[in-house]
């Protein structure tokens, strides 16, 4: 089985600028990548294939995820939240085998994690979670048999009933990365 990398690079990143001048995705990390850039870049190195979801009028973001080889798929109704988001990049998918989900304004995610993740998945794990110190966090990894869930996400639920509802394998791991995302301009390195 192979997995099919997910980046939900969607969201409006209101907390990290009210007004929506600034995206977030777009910001510079040290060393000049772009937050989303890094995100993606993560996820092309444990899979042969990313989907990224982009919302309509997404200020530059599909550019620089299809400059480094991801398949873009805007989704129109990206605003009504994740789940809707996860729905869009699943259907866009198909016939994938399975889904490993990352976040795109988490670029602190070990290479080693995804590849943790991956391989639950492809032993026989119906989803996996990874866990540090544990806290789950994200990206999170499912199998096949979650398609049809998958598929009828909307709204902001994202998959969180999927892993309330479902046996999860909890991979524990030593990165905080799983933990730490970007949420205001004070979650960016100096």
């Amino acid at each position: 089985m192979v997995l099919t990398g997910i980046l939900l690079a969607a969201g409006r990143g209101r907390r990290f600028d009210p007004l929506g001048a600034r995206n977030k995705l777009l910001q510079p990390l040290p060393g000049g990548d772009p937050v989303v850039a890094a995100s993606a870049r993560l996820l092309l190195s444990c899979v042969p294939r990313v989907v990224a979801v982009v919302p309509p009028e997404d200020g530059g973001v599909a550019d620089v995820l299809r400059a480094l080889g991801c398949e873009v798929a805007v989704c129109p109704e990206a605003d009504t939240g994740m789940g809707a988001s996860l729905a869009h990049a699943v259907r866009h998918s198909l016939p994938a085998e399975g889904w490993l989900v990352a976040l795109g304004d988490m670029p602190w995610v070990a290479p080693s994690t995804l590849a943790a993740l991956r391989d639950a998945v492809q032993g026989g794990a119906g989803i996996a979670v990874p866990v540090f110190e544990g806290r789950r966090g994200n990206p999170v990894a499912f199998g096949a048999l979650h398609r049809e869930a998958l598929l009828a996400m909307a709204g902001d639920q994202g998959a969180r009933r999927l892993l309330l509802a479902h046996p999860v394998l909890e991979v524990a791991v030593a990165d905080p990365g799983i933990l730490r995302d970007i949420d205001t301009p004070s979650d960016l390195p100096a």
